[in-house]
C-alpha cells in the first residue's frame, strides 16, 4: 500500500536555498563579541590542552630544574662556600630564577610553530581582541613556570634550603618571578613573529638569555668579580629578579632590588608588548 505525501510534508522537505539561510542567520541574534577578558583566558586554555595532548613539554619544567639543582649544588657548594648545605640558601633562589627565565623562550617557539603552521591565519580573521591570541600564549606558560617553581623548591626543601621568609616570603618571590617571566616573554614573542623558524628562535634566544643568566648574581656575589665585569652585573636585569627574590625568600625586606626588577617589568611590557602586536598586525 502507497503513501501519499501531503502538501505539508513537500513543503518541510523541501531544501533550503543558501539566500534563505543568509536571511535567517542575518535575522537572528548573533552572539556577543567576547570580551578582551574571556578570549585571553580561551587561548591560555588552549596552550594548557596542548601541554595535556603532548605531555614531553613538561620535561623542561620537572626534570630540568631537578637537574639543575643537584649539579649546582653538589658541584659549587664546597668550593664556594664550604658546603652544600650552605651554599643552597644562597643558590637557590636564584637558579629558580634561571631556569623559570630560561624557559620563557619556548613561548616564541610556540608562536612561530604555529604561524607555520597557518593557524594564525584563522585567528586573524576572528572578531576578538586582537593582543587575546599573544597574552593566552603568555598566560598558558605561566602555568608552565609556576610548575617549575614548585618543582625546584619542593627539592631544595628536601636538600636543606631553609626560607626565613617563610611561606609568604617564598610566595613573594615566586610571584615576582611569574611577573618578571611574563612580562619578559614579550621579547620572544617578538622574535617568533619575526624570525622564519623555530630553530633561529630558539637560536637568537639562547644568545640573549645565556650572558644576562650566567654574568649575574645567581651563583656568585659579585663583590668577587673584575671592577669591569661588577659594571655589567649589578645593572643587569637577571641580577635584580634573583636578588629581589633572595631577599623575600631570606625575609630580609623588600630592597631596592624589588624596584628595579619591577621597573624590568614595566619597561619590558612597555617596549616589547606594542613592537610585538605591531608585527603580529603585519604578519
Amino acid at each position: 500500500m502507497s503513501t501519499a505525501t501531503t502538501p505539508t510534508e513537500d513543503r518541510d522537505l523541501a531544501p533550503v536555498s543558501t539566500e534563505s539561510l543568509a536571511e535567517l542567520l542575518i535575522a537572528g541574534d548573533r552572539p556577543p563579541r567576547p570580551s578582551a577578558l574571556a578570549a585571553s583566558l580561551t587561548f591560555g586554555w588552549r596552550a594548557m590542552l596542548k601541554i595535556k595532548h603532548v605531555p614531553e613539554q613538561l620535561f623542561d619544567v620537572t626534570a630540568f630544574p631537578i637537574m639543575m639543582v643537584l649539579m649546582y649544588t653538589y658541584l659549587f657548594g664546597g668550593a664556594l662556600a664550604g658546603s652544600p648545605g650552605e651554599y643552597i640558601q644562597y643558590l637557590l633562589p636564584g637558579i629558580l630564577v634561571m631556569s623559570v627565565v630560561m624557559i620563557t623562550m619556548y613561548t616564541g617557539v610556540s608562536v612561530n610553530t604555529d604561524i607555520e603552521k597557518g593557524v594564525f591565519d584563522r585567528f586573524r580573521t576572528l572578531p576578538i581582541w586582537r593582543p587575546s591570541v599573544m597574552v593566552g600564549y603568555l598566560l598558558g606558560d605561566a602555568l608552565r613556570y609556576a610548575i617549575a617553581s614548585v618543582v625546584m623548591l619542593t627539592v631544595g626543601i628536601i636538600l636543606g634550603f631553609r626560607p626565613d621568609g617563610g611561606v609568604l616570603g617564598v610566595l613573594g618571590g615566586v610571584l615576582l618571578l611569574l611577573v618578571f617571566s611574563f612580562a619578559f616573554s614579550w621579547v620572544w614573542t617578538m622574535f617568533g613573529l619575526l624570525l622564519r623558524t623555530e630553530k633561529s628562535v630558539m637560536g637568537v634566544s639562547m644568545m640573549v638569555i645565556f650572558p644576562l643568566t650566567f654574568l649575574s648574581d645567581i651563583f656568585v656575589k659579585p663583590e668577587t668579580m673584575p671592577g669591569w665585569l661588577q659594571a655589567f652585573v649589578n645593572n643587569n636585569p637577571i641580577t635584580h629578579l634573583a636578588s629581589a627574590v633572595r631577599e623575600l625568600m631570606a625575609g630580609t625586606g623588600p630592597g631596592s632590588s624589588l624596584a628595579w626588577a619591577l621597573g624590568w617589568v614595566v619597561l619590558l611590557v612597555a617596549v616589547f608588548g606594542p613592537v610585538t602586536m605591531r608585527l603580529y598586525n603585519r604578519k
